[in-house]
Parts: structure tokens; sequence; C-alpha cells
């Protein structure tokens, strides 16, 4: 590899295009999938390690990095990397043919997968030069005194280059205006880019990757400016320190500029999904850029854009009107960026009171959202990642706001209920029934979903209503435990009794929800074993409401809920704590006499008490309000109470004895 690359950087120097041409595209083709640029060296390393703890049977704690950053055998390679990029950075600021430029700019995105080798990379020149190449204008008032400087650069090395005079060169002038960084600033940055330390984990293949065919089918400016946007997108995700200067240098800005000039441009979007991937890469890794997009209308502008995307038209009220419910992976892939970066402006506004011009364009944006939960995509997993950035959406929006979810004419509607769409709660239903079953990363994946369902329900009653049909349906089959149970509601009660907190609330709120809050029914759909959790949160261990609980109580009708007569027949054999039918047992003290059975309560007293006072054990008890409190001091309390009441009954009686005869029959009067 180093002879290689000492070439590449040699033909550089010299200005040869065909020759840089022919060498980088040897070295692409090579390292192309690649994301390790040293994969013998971690090979041995791991052997080594597997021989070593064969040996030893001691495993050394693991290391941050996939691959040895310290080894010998790595560091000159590194440094030739970050030769390579620096020059290849000065190289592209020139008047290059295409293909050359091209070829140049892949080799850049490959260079940039290694954290290590950024060092080049992250200067502002750099930075400045690949947003050029990139179809980005940034606007800021030091430009043209930084232009200015560059050119003088790119003047002197042109010079040393090629031999000539700088004012008789024409490279110099277009390098002007490329924004161009010498070779020698190049060769001499500060060698501070071993960010962090870290290698690139092993990643997928862009989805977006273009194969030849495609290119062939798009000018040569559009392939270089999409290839000089996957570098920044790379730099910017690999690297804080990049991230912080592009704040600096106004980067967002300038993108921000660009893509609102396609949309307001009106005609379809073509080629903006590296920029609109670089815009959620800057949204989701400063958060300062959030609340400055939210200040610049970003979700308004971003919801235009979602309409272009999927070419939408306005009826009357947030009516939409679209020629196909059916979109290209491409313009899915677009939606899926547009929807990331909303979440990342709008996700502060979750539960917030929105004013009125607030609420009609989140009313607006839900509308849209709807549309994107209804549509069908190129894939599986396209479609299963669009609808999980909308449910995102949706969970963060004003709940005030989600009433245009259901306010759709029933006309054509594939599932209604009480006269009412429920196309959208039905695709949410589905959504949800497919994560359960994947049970992956239920608390990244699950609890949106789950906490949308939740709040829809407790807002609409329709919604619950439809929901509850779904999921509770009344009860026919108690014989098998309810988290036993292979349908909706046995997943949901499986969950509630998960290691993970979060997943375990939002699965028994929502349950919770759909029994109208009422701790009978729950317990009944339930079982009191699996609702435990949730009602000590809530303080309804003792089966009545809380006052502080009630605030949705007035969301809910009156109706009662009907049992079937499967259920009727068993209803007083049902076992609260399992939920299910239990077979009988036989009685343990059959045949045993009252002092037997005196003993074997006071053996198991004592039992209990070891075990308490050993720590291993705390008895508890339900205390007035509902919530569980240690058994021992509920007692102590009590038993100091009584004796407080015997004590003053006491001190009565005696001051009662005391009294001479008269007075006392006049006192007891």
């Amino acid at each position: 590899m180093a002879p290689d690359v000492e070439k590449i950087i040699q033909s550089i120097s010299l200005g040869d295009q065909d020759a840089v041409q022919l060498l980088l595209d040897s070295y692409n083709t090579q390292y192309a999938e690649c994301f390790f640029f040293n994969t013998e060296a971690q090979e041995r390393k791991k052997q080594q390690q597997l021989e070593e703890f064969r040996k030893n049977k001691i495993r050394d704690c693991a290391s941050n990095s996939d691959s040895d950053i310290d080894s010998d055998d790595e560091r000159p390679n590194l440094l030739l990397r970050e030769d390579l990029a620096a020059a290849l950075l000065c190289f592209v600021g020139g008047q290059l043919q295409p293909a050359v430029l091209r070829a140049c700019l892949h080799t850049l995105r490959i260079l940039s997968r290694d954290r290590r080798a950024l060092g080049p990379m992250v200067t502002d020149s750099s930075l400045l030069t690949l947003t050029h190449l990139g179809g980005i204008n940034l606007l800021q008032p030091r430009q043209q005194q930084d232009k200015t400087q560059i050119q003088d650069q790119c003047d002197r090395t042109q010079t040393q280059i090629h031999g000539k005079e700088a004012s008789g060169s024409h490279e110099a002038a277009d390098s002007d205006q490329r924004c161009a960084v010498s070779f020698s600033e190049c060769h001499s940055f500060n060698r501070r880019g071993n960010v962090g330390h870290l290698v690139l984990a092993a990643g997928k293949k862009d989805a977006r990757e273009d194969d030849s065919e495609e290119d062939g089918k798009v000018d040569d400016g559009e392939v270089c400016r999409k290839e000089a946007m996957k570098v920044l997108c790379n730099i910017i995700y690999n690297s804080p320190l990049a991230r912080e200067r592009a704040s600096a240098l106004r980067l967002l800005q300038g993108l921000w500029e660009s893509l609102k000039q396609g949309i307001w441009s009106g005609a379809p979007p073509t080629g903006q999904f590296y920029k609109l991937r670089l815009l959620f890469l800057l949204t989701a890794l400063r958060p300062e850029l959030r609340l400055q997009l939210q200040q610049e209308r970003g979700v308004f502008v971003l919801t235009s854009a979602l309409e272009q995307c999927l070419v939408l038209r306005w009826a009357d009220g947030n009516q939409l009107i679209t020629d196909s419910t059916s979109v290209s992976k491409e313009v899915s892939q677009d939606v899926i960026e547009i929807l990331k970066t909303i979440f990342n402006v709008a996700h502060r506004i979750y539960r917030q009171e929105p004013d009125e011009e607030e609420a009609t364009l989140y009313r607006r944006l839900a509308a849209v959202l709807r549309h994107c939960l209804l549509l069908s995509c190129d894939g599986a997993d396209t479609m299963e990642e669009l609808q999980g950035h909308t449910v995102n959406i949706l969970s963060a929006l004003p709940l005030t706001c989600l009433d245009v979810m259901l306010a759709v004419p029933v006309g054509q509607a594939s599932h209604q209920y009480e006269g009412v769409n429920m196309d959208c709660v039905h695709a949410l239903l589905l959504f949800m029934d497919r994560r359960l079953n994947r049970g992956q990363k239920l608390k990244e994946k699950l609890t949106p979903v789950l906490s949308l369902l939740t709040e829809s329900s407790r807002v609409h009653r329709e919604t619950r209503h439809y929901l509850r049909q779904k999921i509770l349906p009344p009860l026919k089959d108690v014989a098998v435990r309810p988290e036993q149970d292979s349908t909706l509601r046995g997943q949901l009660v499986r969950l509630m009794t998960h290691v993970d907190t979060d997943v375990k609330d939002c699965a028994a709120e929502l349950l919770f929800v759909l029994c109208k809050e009422n701790v009978s029914r729950f317990v009944k759909y339930t079982g009191y074993g699996n609702a435990a959790g949730l009602l000590a949160a809530r303080g309804l261990l003792n089966g009545r409401r809380n006052s502080g609980d009630g605030q949705f109580a007035s969301c809910y009708s009156s109706d009662s809920d009907s049992d079937t007569e499967e259920y009727r027949q068993v209803r007083s054999k049902i076992n609260l704590v399992t939920g299910r039918v239990e077979a009988e047992q036989p009685d343990p003290m059959e045949g045993m006499t009252e002092e037997e059975k005196e003993e074997e309560a006071c053996r198991l007293i004592c039992m209990i008490n070891r075990l308490s006072q050993d720590q291993i054990i705390q008895p508890m008890g339900v205390t007035r309000d509902g919530r569980l409190a240690p058994l021992w001091g509920h007692m102590r309390s009590c038993t100091e109470e009584k004796e407080e009441e015997e004590d003053e009954y006491e001190e009565e009686e005696q001051g009662l004895s005391s009294m001479p005869q008269g007075l006392k029959d006049k006192t007891m009067k």
C-alpha cells in the first residue's frame, strides 16, 4: 500500500491528471468497501489476545477501538493517508477534468471514514473547499478576506509546481473561485486530526450508493457535488472539531438557504438527499443549531419540503389530495431525512400549549404525517423506517393538534368505527404489532408508538374504543395467564414486567388507559401480580382512585365493562393475582389440630422475622393512601397509637376513682 500512496502523492504534486485518475481509480476499487485500513494488523492483534487468553485464562479490558492505534506497523500508513488527504484537498481546488475531480472526491470519501486520519479535513480551508464543491455558498463577512489569502497561497503553489509565473496561470483564477487550499499548507497542517483516536466502526453500505449506470444518467457536475456532500457528511459525523468549525463557518445557514431555494422553486426535488442528510447531522450533533433552525421557521419550511416530495395538494381544511399512495425508494429516502430533521427541531414542543399560529402549523404537519403513515414504499425495511420516524414526530406534537388524524371522511376508509375513519389508528396498531414481534431495542423502537397510542386514547374517545376492541376484547378464555396469551394483550402484559422501566411503564399505561383507569377492570385483564407495579406507583393498591390521578377521569364515559357468558360462569373461580382459573389445590392444613395450626403459624412468623432482620426480605403493607410501606413500621405506628389510647383511658379511670362519689356520678352523667 505504501508505495502506491506515495506514487499518488507524487503524481498530484506534478499535476499529472491522467496519472492521478488512473492511480485513484485503482485505489478506490481496492478500498471501496473498506471501513478499516489495517485489517491484517487487526486480525493479528485478535489472534494474539486469543492466545494470551488461552494461556493465562485472563481477558484484558476491551479497547475502545477495533484497531491497535499504537501499532508501529500502522503508524506510517496512517501518516501516508493523512498526507494523501491533504494533497487531494489541495488538488481539487484547481481546474480539473470532471472524471479526475470525481475520482479525487471518491478517494476523500473513503479516507473520511477513518476518524484518525481526519486532521487535514477538519481545517477551515478544507471545509470551505468541500462546501463549495458541494454547491453550497457560505455567506459570511470574512469570506472575501479568506479567499484573498487562499488565492495568494495557491498562486505561490502553482509557481512552485509548474515553474510558471502566477500572473500567467489561468488555474489560479479558477482556484480562487473554488476556495482551494495550497499544497504546501496541506502538508504543514498541525497533526491534531487524530480526534478521539478511534476507528469508525464497520457500517452498512449507503442505501443511496450510486451505481455506474445511474451515474451515467446524471451530468458530471451533479455527480461531483454528491461526492463532495458525502465527504462532508462523513467528516461532520466523525469529528467533533469539524462540527465546531462548521458551526463557526455558518455552514448551516448556507445549507439552509440552498435547500430553501430548491423548495420555493416549485420544481421536483432532485439531488437533495445528501444536503438533507448533512442538515440532519448538524441538527442532531449540535444542539444550538436546532434552536437556530427553529427560529428560522424550520418546521414550516421542512413541512413544505415534505409536501413537495410527496406531490401533495390541499383541499378544504386539512384534507390532502394526492395522485398516488406509493412512492419510489429515492423519494422515500428524501422523506426519511426530512422527518429526522423535523424531529430534531420539534421534539422540544411536546405537551406545550401552542398559540393559534403554531397550532395551525402543527395540524398541517400532522395531516402530512398521516399521509406518510399510510404510504407504501419499495421494500418493507424502508416502509418500516419511514413509519418509525413519522411516529416519533407524532409523539412529540401537542395532543390538541392530533385531532386531524381522525378528521378524515369515512367514504373511502378501509377501517372505520363509530362513524370515524380509523385507517391511521389501524396503521399505528399494525406498526406496534410488528415492533412487538421483533423484540429488539424496545425502548428506542416501541416506546414512542406506545406513548402516542396512550395519549391519543386519553383525548379521543373513538380511538380508545377502537384500540380496546383490538387489544382488550371481552374475555372468554381465562384458562391461561394473561402474560402467556399470544394476542396483543398478552404481548403487552408481558412487557409490564420488563427489566427496562420505560418499556414497562409505557405498556402498563396503555392498558390502564384502555381500561379507563379503572383499577378492578385493569386487574381483570392483566392480573394483580402484573398490575401491582403501576398500582403501587399511582397509589392505587387499595383499589381507590387517588384525587391526583383523576385528571383524565372526566374524559372517560361511564359505560360499564360487558362480560361474556364464558367469563361469568368462571368469574368466582378466577385467581385475581394470576388472572386465570387455577386448578383446585388440596388444603395443606387438612387433618391438623388447632394447636398444630397455631404452632405452624408461629414457625412461619419466626422465619419471616429472621429473614427481615437479616435484610433478606422486607415485608410491606398497603397504607391508607394506597401505597406500599414497610410492614413493621406501619405496625409499630399502629401499636404506638393503641398504647397512647390505652394510657389516656387508664388516666381517665384513675382520675374518676379519686373523685368523691357525688362528683363522679355527675361526671358520668
